[in-house]
């Protein structure tokens, strides 16, 4: 069992680093087994007292120190574990560092490391310190000069932030590529490349007339693929000028595709690394949905260049100042992309379909981790690894936070606040508060005498918010009250806690819309305006508001496109839903509400299962899904989301205690039963959304019709269709696209067991084994089908395809199988599996081994037996020697948790 645990670091802490670093100087002379480093710091004192100098460093080689021309002795520096302490004694001085580093054997991929015969790094959070010793913390801020050599046969491209400011032949067959940065950025935004790549680029205009010039970089021979990235590129570029005026401030901007990368992409400064999975793509390797996160995860790195670069985070504690902010600007890019020349509901349709996307994102992977032991608010207040806390808190709750200002001033007060923000903040590192302020300035127009003091609470509370609804009606008044009553119970930490604290209130905006029995819109008087729409701001725990001249009692519509991330609670009958899934205006209530008569026949089949009664199923819900289905006025790609039933991990959030192959039977029971009973549409629809185009767009009319059509062979395969898996084999064969391919395919793999299923499968890997990504694929539909079992898994991983090193072959089978298989997993024997590869990635990659000891850190809800096996394999974790701080950190907070079931 690990010993040297690490001490929690606490917000409350923070203190500015005494020195300023305005310029650094930076050589490197390449080699992937030894890498020397020679660095020039210039360093300004901002105390009058004299205090020790200390620089981060890890797994270096320290060669030489020189202060102001002096070499040191060791005598004259303290060098301890991973921190260089020195005492220098004038105000301004120059340190000179040589150091080296073995990117070769650096399995973490943070800092300088390899991947095939290229070099790349990885500093966010804290692997500029494998590169040099450096004040890696991201409040220290410097401009850049670069020097690169390295040899020119085995590394022709040379790379860094900024502007390239010349290129040289140096005698020994080695080249050089000197570059700079104009704008001050932290250590965690630095960037270096080398390799051979093929390069497509584009000249762009930016709104000032300026030329920039726009580059993707890839493998060689994949840059037919890199069409879409650049595509995007280019379209993000544009976007920031038009929605919030922020234009592209260098002359170059670089994306580099690298096949191992723990992330998906990073921002650094101007050159901006990728995992290739987010930037390459054609009809034949790509699906939909792969097209549509390419251009989320291009747009969200761009837009760091201001939310995040220009403006960065004065510690990691402040991580959601940038990324919740870059989340809600990447999910609006991608809306407003979607709904590009349409108009009126077909606009508010397409828009819908990517809240709706990002609503279901935030239950699946949010909800539960703010009802887990890792709960944190989007600002935490401790953590031992920072990097164990970029989480769906930070990330997607972070935008929801956002985006609740957003509605709270409104566009136009929204881009204000921006414009403060910059105005105040630009090229300097600040605080979550400072950017509620910027905000609060504009509100403070808005709304004479309020400020934001009650919404900062988001910032320091965790935990989901749920709002109890009240309704009543005076028909003789004709008047409406909404009572809305809010509570956050204890979450994480704080179920240990005795006596348990109280949370004070939350600002929520929360949306609402009026409907009579006919499902028409009600008008709704507010302060003298008519409207279907109200926006209640709910401050207190308690509030009640008022309506008059509403002619019948209502049907509340509630929550209008998610505006607050909380759970209603509300009970309302069936027949309400109903109208609601049939009639609501609002596309994302609407939604809403097929999603709660899902979930309500979901869990009664849990029940059934549990009593080991008959299960069945209300007609009810058959004849909801039959009027979606045939409603010509929703759109493809909208039915696609409305018609899709919670998934298993959302509905095993809703039992207590767990029951997660009760679940999985009630889930595959009710598709089965969508699939029978509604057979002949399913076959209409589908073959009415067939199509042969050899022509691929990845346009919403399009991937809407592809996506309706391979839900409709879904629910086929599920009823048990006797054309379907021929139809299904007819799609794979004869598909133009990867997206139909995989459709058939899929479908194949997780309802059939005949040699043909097992036929397609081996085509599929003949047909594509060179391509990395689409075998990532491969592996994926073979982790997450219902008949794979742990043997299945580890026959696949001794599979001369499959790797543990590279974090997309480990994510695409071992993450795959023990996130999102709930059959196979959840047995002794599938707990026993997942201890070991935590175990063996830790080894190689504490980043995302610590991601996948996530899969089990709410134990402590699970019915007996699971919970008991679940926690035997946490506490073998736990016990193992040499355990990473990454994982320990996980697995203790796991384990600390109160069993509240036991």
């Amino acid at each position: 069992m690990p010993t040297d645990t690490t001490a929690a670091i606490s917000r409350h802490e923070y203190e500015p680093y005494p020195y300023r670093l305005p310029e650094v100087d930076l050589e490197f002379d390449l080699d992937p087994a030894q890498t020397v480093v020679y660095s020039r710091l210039s360093f300004e004192r901002l105390t009058d007292e004299n205090l020790p100098l200390t620089l981060n460093g890890q797994d270096l080689d320290l060669e030489s120190v020189v202060l102001d021309g002096q070499t040191l002795t060791p005598q004259q520096f303290q060098l301890h574990d991973e921190l260089l302490t020195l005492f220098p004694t004038t105000a301004r001085f120059t340190l000179e560092i040589v150091s080296r580093c073995r990117p070769a054997e650096n399995s973490s991929l943070m800092g300088l490391y390899v991947s095939g015969e290229k070099l790349f790094t990885q500093c966010e959070a804290e692997g500029f310190r494998r590169i040099t010793w450096f004040p890696d913390r991201p409040d220290v801020m410097s401009r850049y000069r670069v020097t690169l050599r390295a040899d020119k046969k085995r590394y022709p491209l040379l790379l860094s932030n900024g502007n390239r400011l010349g290129i040289s032949d140096l005698p020994d067959g080695r080249h050089e590529a000197v570059w700079e940065d104009p704008h001050p950025k932290p250590s965690y935004l630095f960037a270096l490349v080398a390799g051979d790549f093929a390069c497509r680029e584009q000249t762009i205009q930016t709104s000032s007339g300026r030329e920039a010039l726009l580059q993707i970089y890839s493998d060689k021979g994949s840059e037919k693929k890199t069409e879409w990235a650049l595509d995007c590129l280019v379209r993000s570029v544009e976007w920031d000028e038009q929605r919030f005026q922020l234009e592209l401030d260098l002359d170059r901007f670089m994306v580099v595709a690298a096949r191992d990368f723990n992330m998906g992409a990073m921002e650094n400064k101007g050159l901006n690394i990728f995992n290739s999975a987010y930037v390459l793509a054609d009809k034949d390797s790509a699906t939909d949905t792969a097209y549509r996160a390419i251009e989320a995860v291009i747009g969200h790195e761009y837009f760091h260049n201001w939310t995040g670069n220009r403006v960065t985070c004065r510690d990691w504690f402040q991580l959601s100042l940038k990324e919740g902010l870059t989340v809600f600007r990447d999910q609006e890019f991608s809306a407003d992309m979607l709904a590009f020349n349409l108009s009126g509901p077909e606009a508010a349709s397409a828009r819908a379909v990517k809240r709706i996307d990002d609503v279901s994102t935030l239950r699946i992977s949010q909800f539960p981790e703010d009802a887990g032991p890792m709960a944190h608010p989007i600002r935490p207040e401790s953590y031992q690894e920072i990097g164990n806390f970029y989480t769906a808190t930070v990330y997607e709750k972070g935008a929801e936070v956002i985006r609740m200002q957003h509605t709270l001033l409104g566009e136009a007060g929204f881009q204000a606040g921006v414009d403060e923000y910059f105005r105040r903040h630009d090229g300097t590192a600040v605080t979550c508060d400072d950017f509620v302020s910027a905000m609060e300035s504009v509100y403070i127009q808005q709304n004479p005498g309020k400020t934001l003091d009650v919404f900062r609470r988001w910032y320091s509370q965790a935990g989901t918010p749920r709002v109890n609804v009240e309704l009543t009606y005076d028909a003789d008044k004709k008047m409406c009250s909404i009572t809305l009553r809010q509570r956050c119970d204890p979450v994480g930490i704080e179920k240990l806690l005795s006596p348990p604290i109280k949370k004070p209130p939350l600002h929520i905006p929360f949306a609402i819309g009026l409907l009579d029995q006919q499902g028409k819109a009600l008008p709704i008087q507010v302060n003298g305006a008519t409207v279907d729409t109200v926006l209640l701001e709910l401050l207190d725990e308690q509030h009640t508001w008022e309506f008059h001249s509403i002619p019948e009692r209502p049907v509340p519509s509630l929550l209008r496109n998610f505006s607050a991330p909380i759970i209603v609670e509300y009970d309302r009958p069936n027949s309400e839903l109903t109208l609601l899934a049939q009639h609501d205006s609002d596309p994302l209530a609407r939604w809403e509400a097929v999603q709660e008569l899902a979930t309500r026949q979901l869990l009664s089949l849990v029940g059934d299962f549990s009593a080991q009664r008959p299960p069945t199923l209300t007609s009810n819900l058959i004849d909801v899904w039959r009027r979606l289905l045939n409603d010509a006025q929703l759109s493809n790609d909208y039915k696609a989301r409305i018609l899709t039933p919670p998934t298993e991990k959302e509905l095993l959030e809703k039992t207590a205690p767990m029951t997660p192959l009760e679940v999985v039977q009630a889930s595959k029971y009710l598709r089965r039963q969508l699939g029978k009973e509604l057979a002949s549409e399913w076959l209409t629809t589908y073959e009415s959304c067939a199509s042969n185009e050899s022509d691929y767009r990845p346009d919403p009319l399009s991937s809407g019709r592809r996506a309706l059509r391979n839900l409709c062979l879904h629910y086929l395969m599920a009823g048990g269709h006797p054309e379907a898996e021929a139809m299904a084999l007819a799609q794979y064969y004869g598909a133009q696209n990867m997206t139909d391919r995989m459709g058939g395919l899929s479908v194949l793999v997780h309802f059939s067991t005949s040699e043909e299923c097992s036929q397609a499968l081996d085509h599929f890997y003949q047909q594509w084994q060179q391509d990395p990504l689409i075998i990532d694929k491969w592996f994926a539909l073979q982790a997450s089908a219902p008949a794979t079992t742990i043997d299945t898994v580890r026959a696949l991983m001794l599979h001369p395809a499959f790797s543990l090193r590279n974090p997309n072959r480990a994510r695409s089978l071992i993450f795959q199988f023990c996130m999102n298989n709930l059959q196979g997993i959840h047995t002794p024997a599938g707990y026993d599996f997942w201890a070991n590869q935590v175990i063996a990635l830790d080894q190689l990659n504490p980043e995302i081994a610590a991601r996948l000891a996530r899969t089990f850190d709410n134990w402590s809800r699970f019915a007996s037996p699971n919970r008991e096996s679940m926690q035997g394999a946490l506490q073998r974790i736990q016990q193992h020697p040499d355990l990473s701080r990454n994982v320990a950190e996980i697995i203790s907070k796991a384990l600390n948790i109160q069993q509240e079931y036991k």
